[in-house]
C-alpha cells in the first residue's frame, strides 16, 4: 500500500521534479556517498528496506546474498554467466543494464536528449575534433535506474585511448527533468571515455553521465576521482579490453550515452523504451567494420 502510494505521487512529473531536484543536490549526493558505506548490518538492512519501496530491485542474480553495506550492494557483482555477452563480432553490445531513451542519428553536431530538447555533441566531449567523428553517425542513450546493475562492460574488443573528466551538477536523469532541463547531460559530471574498435580502429565513446546521489563514477583501470574545485582532468590511456569486460561502476544509478561513428546501425528491436541487459545486441556495425573485425577474430 504504502509502495504503492510513492509510485502514484512518483509518477506525477512536476511532483518527481521538486522531489528529487529542488534539494541541494551536490550536499546530498556527498551524504548519500558518506551513509552508503556505512557498514553497519541494522543500517544496511533498514536502508535497503526503504530503498525497495521507491525501486524494483532484483538481486537473485547478485554474486553475493549478504551486504554490508548501501554501497556494496549499489555495486554489486554478479554470478558469473549472469549477462551472457553476444560473441558475434558484428554486433555491438550494450555496456549495461538500461532502459533505452533518446537514439539515432548526429545531425549538425547536435544530439537529441528528448523530442525538441536538443544538444552539442562537441560541448558534450569538450572536444570539437572528437566530436566531428561521429558526424552522422549514431548515439544511444541508456538509463539506469537505481535498482539496476550498476556496472558497465566494454561493448567489443576495444582499447581505450582517453578518458576526460568533467566535473558538474548532480541534476536527475529520469525523463521528468530531462523534459525541463535543457541541455542537462553537458551541465551534469561525466566520464567521456574514447575507445577504438580492435580490427578497424574505428571510434567508440561512451559518456558516463553521474546523476543525484551517484557518489562518483570509477573505472577499473583508472582512479578519476578529481578533488574539489577542480572543472576537468584528462587521462591519456592504452587499455585494452575484451567483449563485455569490466570497464567500470556508478555508485548509484545513472546514464551512459554511447555514440559510433556513421554506417553504424541499431539493432533489430533496439528502441526507445525498450529495457536492455548488458551485453546483449546493440548496434551492428557497417560493413567494413564487420569485415576487419571477422578478419581480426580470424587471426
Amino acid at each position: 500500500m504504502i509502495r504503492a502510494l510513492i509510485a502514484r505521487i512518483a509518477q506525477q512529473d512536476d511532483v518527481n521534479f521538486l522531489l528529487t531536484n529542488r534539494l541541494p543536490r551536490r550536499l546530498a549526493t556527498r551524504f548519500m556517498g558518506w551513509f552508503s558505506r556505512i557498514e553497519q548490518p541494522l543500517v544496511c538492512a533498514v536502508s535497503l528496506r526503504v530503498w525497495r519501496l521507491f525501486s524494483d530491485i532484483d538481486l537473485s542474480d547478485a554474486e553475493e546474498t549478504r551486504f554490508r553495506s548501501l554501497h556494496h550492494c549499489f555495486t554489486r557483482r554478479l554470478k558469473e554467466g549472469a549477462r551472457p555477452i553476444e560473441t558475434d563480432p558484428q554486433i555491438l553490445v550494450s555496456p549495461c543494464d538500461g532502459i533505452i531513451g533518446a537514439t539515432g542519428r548526429v545531425q549538425d553536431g547536435q544530439v537529441l536528449q528528448v523530442k525538441g530538447f536538443a544538444y552539442s555533441l562537441a560541448e558534450l566531449l569538450g572536444d570539437a575534433g572528437q566530436a566531428g567523428a561521429f558526424d552522422d553517425g549514431t548515439y544511444v542513450t541508456l538509463r539506469l535506474t537505481s535498482g539496476m546493475y550498476h556496472r558497465f562492460h566494454a561493448p567489443h574488443e576495444c582499447r581505450v585511448m582517453a578518458v576526460t573528466h568533467v566535473f558538474g551538477d548532480r541534476w536527475n536523469v529520469n525523463p521528468a527533468t530531462l523534459r525541463r532541463v535543457e541541455r542537462l547531460f553537458c551541465r551534469n559530471e561525466r566520464a567521456v571515455i574514447r575507445t577504438t574498435l580492435a580490427g578497424s580502429d574505428q571510434p567508440v565513446t561512451l559518456v558516463a553521465v553521474a546523476a543525484i546521489l551517484v557518489a562518483g563514477i570509477r573505472l577499473r583501470f583508472l582512479d578519476i576521482a578529481l578533488s574539489r574545485g577542480e572543472t576537468r582532468r584528462h587521462f591519456p590511456c592504452d587499455v585494452p579490453l575484451g567483449k563485455g569486460e569490466e570497464m567500470g561502476w556508478f555508485e548509484h544509478g545513472s546514464t551512459i550515452v554511447l555514440f559510433a561513428p556513421a554506417g553504424f546501425a541499431p539493432c533489430d528491436g533496439v528502441r526507445e523504451g525498450l529495457t536492455i541487459r548488458a551485453g546483449r545486441p546493440l548496434l551492428l556495425l557497417p560493413a567494413t567494420g564487420r569485415t576487419a573485425s571477422l578478419d581480426a577474430a580470424a587471426r
